[in-house]
């Protein structure tokens, strides 16, 4: 198949495929005597573990070493089990990145309750002192922890 079909089998860009190539998650397409890349099911299934391991938020470095596990599969999965504990604590630290904004925003939302102008808004305010280097009241969540 050539590269736009495998991006349509992909579920993705074509320049999707041609990234991974680039940065060797891809195995090498065999060419054509016309220089077109000819991929095979093999590359199917390559780009989708790739993309699949993408939705879960693995890096591109780990998606490479988690290949490299593919292509040797009697090596012992103990830096598999690292590298996704690895991911774990990194989804929860943006989790708790994310709790904290929330908080920040609901901060800044408490400070205006009524129909005011832009000028006596009290989120506009907030923003405003953030822009001129102050602390507002949405960051002091931040700075309570």
């Amino acid at each position: 198949m050539r590269i736009g079909e495998l991006a349509r089998r992909g579920a993705c860009d074509v320049e999707t495929v041609r990234f991974y190539e680039r940065e060797h998650l891809l195995d090498p397409a065999a060419r054509e005597a016309n220089g077109y890349r000819r991929y095979s099911e093999a590359h199917l299934t390559q780009l989708n573990f790739i993309r699949h391991c993408r939705s879960l938020g693995i890096g591109l470095a780990d998606v490479r070493t988690l290949r490299r596990f593919q292509a040797d599969p009697d090596l012992a999965c103990d830096a598999i089990n690292d590298l996704i504990d690895t991911q774990i604590a990194r989804i929860h630290q943006q989790v708790e990145s994310l709790r904290l904004l929330e908080r920040q925003l609901h901060a800044l939302r408490d400070t205006c309750h009524a129909r005011h102008t832009a000028s006596e808004c009290g989120i506009m305010r907030n923003l405003e002192q953030a822009a001129e280097g102050e602390e507002c009241s949405c960051h002091a969540i931040g700075n309570s922890r």
